[in-house]
């Protein structure tokens, strides 16, 4: 049975006006949401790179103001004008404009549009779909767009850069059950034998990494899934084999990318772009039936390294700018989940 909704409940929301730039906890309405006809009993969301930036201000990624953060949202239908959804159906939703130009979900209560709302799939739970979240669906995004263009694994090692981290960490886990050799790139030595649990092949220290300036190198990847951009992404284009992908969705190295035309028209890669938030919702439903089947990851569990709550988010955000911790944080909203 599902609850009513209740005239107060706790958010977690972004200023930015003449008392500066801050996040706090804060009672609010269903009313003081923004527009939707669904609401949704949140039960967890999670903690991603784009979160922590936008909580902290350390990143422009509102476009508006005030707004509740968390750009993840998995929970209970309490209130439907749709024909889509009824009471006590269980959705989930992941960026489609969440923390960014509408209200996101950290909140005990969401107000959304149906249009963005996936039906929870079978063999995922709501806290296992937070786990994923963002970060699973992009990893997920990358693999699809990969195998469109032609990626198989029979062509040999890709490499996923950023490897520790929630979208990194995911992506090893998912790649590797998909059947590829996986190459693992990570600042982070200590969480090596961790990756090599989740299906990694094998390992590289980023600070061992040595890109040639030359506009082809000596192909060492069939393909690759980068978190980081700049010169990470750069030197990956001139050590791809013929025929491989680049999937590019993270610019945590930098957003200028120095390469060549060469290792395009010479070898034929191809460099994807992966754009989870603007998703068609076709393909987001589809690649959530994915995660919930043949592409879900083995070690969920293991990747879910911390549990955290609204309250905890401020020192949850900080830790994790400072490159603290590793795999996926979730935010358990409601505390009966």
């Amino acid at each position: 049975m599902t609850k009513a909704i209740p005239a107060k409940f706790n958010a977690f929301r972004i200023f930015d006006d003449e008392d500066g730039y801050r996040a706090k906890l804060v009672e609010q309405s269903i009313d003081e949401q923004s527009e939707g006809d669904v609401v949704i009993r949140v039960a967890y969301s999670s903690v991603n790179y784009k979160d922590a930036l936008a909580g902290t201000g350390k990143g422009k990624i509102l476009r508006r103001f005030p707004l509740n953060g968390g750009i993840d949202a998995a929970g209970t239908v309490v209130q439907s004008d749709s024909d889509r959804f009824s009471e006590g159906d269980e959705v989930l939703i992941t960026g489609c404009g969440l923390s960014e130009v509408r209200d996101g979900g950290y909140s005990e209560y969401l107000r959304a549009p149906s249009k963005w709302l996936v039906p929870l799939p079978e063999g995922l739970s709501l806290e296992e779909s937070m786990i994923l979240g963002t970060a699973g669906f992009t990893a997920a995004l990358a693999l699809w767009r990969m195998e469109a263009n032609g990626q198989t694994p029979e062509m040999g090692p890709i490499a996923i850069t950023g490897a520790s981290g929630g979208v990194g960490s995911l992506a090893v886990d998912m790649f590797s059950r998909a059947g590829y050799e996986v190459s693992a790139i990570s600042g982070k030595v200590e969480e090596f034998d961790w990756l090599h649990e989740l299906g990694a092949a094998q390992c590289i220290s980023r600070h061992d990494l040595y890109w040639p300036e030359t506009p082809l190198a000596s192909a060492q990847f069939a393909g690759a899934f980068d978190n980081v951009g700049g010169d990470m992404l750069s030197g990956l284009t001139r050590v791809i084999q013929p025929w491989g992908n680049i999937a590019s969705c993270g610019m945590a190295g930098g957003i200028g990318l120095n390469t060549t035309v060469m290792p395009f028209i010479i070898r034929g890669i191809t460099l994807l772009g992966i754009n989870s938030a603007g998703c068609p919702y076709e393909i987001r439903e589809h690649l959530w039936q994915k995660l919930s089947g043949d592409w879900k990851p083995r070690h969920l569990g293991a990747i879910a390294n911390e549990h955290t709550s609204l309250e905890e988010l401020p020192r949850t955000f900080d830790r994790l700018l400072a490159g603290g911790g590793h795999g996926r944080t979730v935010v358990r909203i409601d505390q009966e989940s």
